[in-house]
C-alpha cells in the first residue's frame, strides 16, 4: 500500500494498479519538444555548412547553393546553427519550473519573442509567395514549392512550440508564485 501511494506520488497520478500513469506537465513537454525542433535545425543547418547538398538549393536557392559564398557559409549555416543552439538552450529553461522573479519573465519573453519571430517569418513569407510579391525575389518553382510546403510550416511550427513553452512556463509560475522552493526540475 505504501508502495502504491509512493509511486503516486512520484508520478503525479494514479499508480498502475488504478488507473493513470506518467504525466508531462505541459510546461516540461512544450519545452523539449521546442528544443527539438531547433536541435534539427541546427543539425540541418551544420550539415549544409559541412557541404551536405541535399535541400540546399531548394531552401536558399541554386546560386547561393552552388557558389556557397562566405558570408552566407559562416552567418547563414554556421551562425543559423548556431543560433538554434541557443534556442535550444532556452527551450530547455522553459521547461523549469519554480524559477520566481525577473529571471523567469525574462526567460519568458525570450520564448514569446523567438515565437514571434519564427512565426512572423513563417507566415510573412508564405503569404508573399502566395500572392507573387516581386520583391520577395526570383524563386524557381522548385524553391517555391519546397518553400510553401515544407520550410515555413517548419517555421510556423517552431513558433507555436516556442510560444507554447512560454505559455506553459508562465503558467506553471503565474501557479506557484506564493510558495514552493526556488528551483524545482
Amino acid at each position: 500500500m505504501r508502495e502504491r501511494r509512493h509511486h503516486r506520488e512520484q508520478f503525479g497520478g494514479q499508480s498502475q494498479y488504478g488507473g493513470r500513469g506518467l504525466r508531462f506537465s505541459g510546461s516540461r513537454c512544450h519545452g523539449y519538444l521546442a528544443a527539438g525542433w531547433a536541435v534539427i535545425f541546427a543539425a540541418l543547418h551544420f550539415f549544409w555548412a559541412l557541404g551536405g547538398e541535399v535541400g540546399l538549393d531548394v531552401s536558399s536557392g541554386e546560386r547561393l547553393a552552388s557558389e556557397r559564398p562566405a558570408w552566407f557559409v559562416a552567418g547563414g549555416l554556421w551562425g543559423v546553427g548556431l543560433l538554434c543552439l541557443i534556442g535550444s538552450a532556452i527551450a530547455l529553461g522553459l521547461r523549469r519550473r519554480g524559477v520566481r522573479g525577473r529571471r523567469w519573465r525574462l526567460l519568458q519573453l525570450v520564448g514569446f519573442a523567438i515565437c514571434a519571430l519564427l512565426l512572423f517569418r513563417g507566415v510573412l513569407v508564405e503569404v508573399l509567395l502566395l500572392a507573387g510579391v516581386s520583391a520577395v525575389g526570383e524563386v524557381s518553382a522548385a524553391q517555391k514549392f519546397w518553400t510553401l510546403a515544407v520550410w515555413n510550416p517548419w517555421f510556423i511550427l517552431g513558433g507555436v512550440l516556442f510560444g507554447m513553452a512560454a505559455r506553459s512556463f508562465g503558467k506553471g509560475m503565474a501557479d506557484r508564485s506564493g510558495s514552493g522552493p526556488v528551483v524545482r526540475h
